[in-house]
């Protein structure tokens, strides 16, 4: 009896857990990524990484503004995100000339409703990666990971 209860008691702890703890937004198939994921009360954070280990899309949901300021000068490619009009902004070096490397990352913050946010970063290592990645991201919907996380606070 007391390994039924036991085994009861894990298995609604695993489902509160599962139920409580937002998920990232699904990858298709063809994409050949696979998410890591981490999360708390406050934020989920979603690593795309190619089988080889290397992080291309980052994408980070949170209750709390995350008040990064994004230059108009920086301001590069138009695009959608989770059904919300964006822009992808190239990384601010502090004046320093872009590297070859760094010319094709982006970063975007993306206000999705009442204390809810996202910020996605892509991490490419070329035109045609960034090009295949700013595609991808207009597929992602991440408002229910997002309300989710929302309601959760």
């Amino acid at each position: 009896m007391k390994t039924v209860i036991a085994v009861c008691l894990a298995l609604f702890s695993a489902s509160a857990w599962a139920q409580a703890a937002p998920s990232c937004p699904t990858l298709p198939a063809s994409a050949g990524l696979q998410w890591e994921q981490r999360a708390d009360a406050s934020f989920i954070a979603c690593k795309a990484i190619t089988a080889d280990g290397r992080q291309v899309l980052n994408v980070m949901l949170t209750s709390r503004d995350p008040k990064i300021r994004l230059e108009r000068r920086l301001r590069e490619e138009e695009s959608t995100f989770s059904g919300e009009e964006i822009y992808w902004y190239k990384l601010d070096l502090g004046g320093q000339e872009t590297t070859p490397a760094m010319a094709s990352r982006r970063i975007t913050v993306v206000e999705l409703g009442d204390d809810q946010y996202a910020q996605v970063w892509i991490n490419a290592d070329s035109a045609q990666e960034l090009s295949s990645m700013i595609s991808l991201a207009q597929q992602l919907d991440v408002r229910a990971a997002s309300a989710q996380l929302s309601a959760g606070n």
